[in-house]
C-alpha cells in the first residue's frame, strides 16, 4: 500500500492530512471518521464495502499493489470488451478460488500430520533409548555377575590350595621341629660321653652313637625327600584376554532405521 493509503484520500485533495480509519475496496482510497460518514451517506457510494484500515493493512503486499480500475478505459477502441466488474463479481465464490482454499486446507492438513508425525518420532526415539539403555545395562549385569561367579570359583580354588599346602607345610615344619629336638638331645648326649666317660666308654660307645646318627640322618631325608618348595601363580583363560582384545573400543553399535512411512 502506498504511503499516501495511510491518510484520508478525500481530505489530501483539500489539503489536509487526517488519518484514514477505513477503506473502501470500490473507491480504493482510504476514509477518515468524517469522510466515512458522508461516504455512507451518499447516494453514489453508500453501497460501498469499507473495512477498518487495519485489517486492509493485513493483506499481502502483492495484493494491496492492485488497483480498482476498469479495463474499458484502457481499450476504449476494442470490441466486445467485458467490464472488469462482471468478471470479478464472483470472484470469491468462484472455483478457482473454492479449488485454492481446498488446497490450503489439504496442505494444512498434511503440515499437521508431519508435524505430529515428527513429536511422535520423537517420543519413539526417547522411548527407544530407554530401551537400549536398559539392554546395555541388563547385559552389563549380566557380564558382571558371570565375572562374579568365575571369580567366586577362582577364589574357592585358590583358598582350597593355599589351605592344602599350608597344612602340609605345616606338618612338615612339626616334624623338623621334633628331628630338630631329637639332634639336639643326640649332640647333648655326645657332648657328655666326651666330658665324663671313660675312653673305654667312649670306644664302646661310638658304633651305636654312629647307627643312631644315621638313622637319624635317613629319617631326616626321607622326611624332606619331594618337599620342594611351591608358590602360587595365576593363569588367565586366553577366551577372556580375547574377550578384552575384542571390545577394547566399544561394547555395540547404535544405529538409525528407516522407518517406511504406512
Amino acid at each position: 500500500m502506498a504511503a499516501s493509503s495511510q491518510s484520508c484520500g478525500v481530505c489530501d485533495l483539500r489539503h489536509i492530512k487526517k488519518p484514514c480509519i477505513v477503506w473502501c475496496t470500490e473507491c480504493d482510497e482510504g476514509l477518515c471518521s468524517d469522510c466515512k460518514e458522508h461516504h455512507s451517506l451518499s447516494k453514489s457510494s453508500r453501497s460501498h464495502s469499507v473495512i477498518p484500515i487495519a485489517e486492509y493493512q493485513k493483506l499481502p503486499a502483492d495484493v494491496l499493489k492492485i488497483t480498482h480500475t476498469c479495463i474499458v478505459e484502457c481499450h476504449k477502441e476494442c470490441r466486445e470488451i467485458v467490464e472488469l466488474e462482471n468478471i470479478i463479481r464472483n470472484a470469491k465464490s468462484s472455483n478457482a478460488m473454492c479449488e485454492i482454499e481446498e488446497s490450503l486446507v489439504e496442505i494444512a492438513e498434511n503440515l499437521k500430520k508431519i508435524r505430529q508425525h515428527q513429536q511422535d518420532n520423537l517420543l519413539t526415539f526417547k522411548e527407544k533409548r530407554k530401551e537400549i539403555e536398559k539392554e546395555l545395562k541388563k547385559t552389563r549385569m549380566k557380564i558382571n555377575n558371570h565375572l562374579d561367579k568365575l571369580q567366586e570359583d577362582l577364589m574357592k580354588q585358590l583358598n582350597e590350595l593355599e589351605e592344602k599346602e599350608n597344612s602340609k607345610i605345616c606338618q612338615l615344619m612339626a616334624s623338623l621341629e621334633k628331628k630338630e629336638k631329637e639332634i639336639g638331645e643326640c649332640q647333648n648326649s655326645l657332648l657328655n660321653i666326651k666330658k665324663h666317660a671313660t675312653d673305654l666308654q667312649m670306644f664302646l660307645s661310638i658304633k651305636q652313637i654312629e647307627e643312631d646318627v644315621y638313622s637319624k640322618e635317613k629319617k631326616l631325608q626321607a622326611l624332606v625327600e619331594g618337599k620342594e618348595q611351591h608358590t602360587l601363580s595365576y593363569q588367565i583363560n586366553t577366551s577372556i584376554q580375547n574377550i578384552i582384545s575384542d571390545i577394547r573400543e566399544v561394547l555395540g553399535k547404535c544405529v538409525l532405521n528407516l522407518i517406511h512411512a504406512t
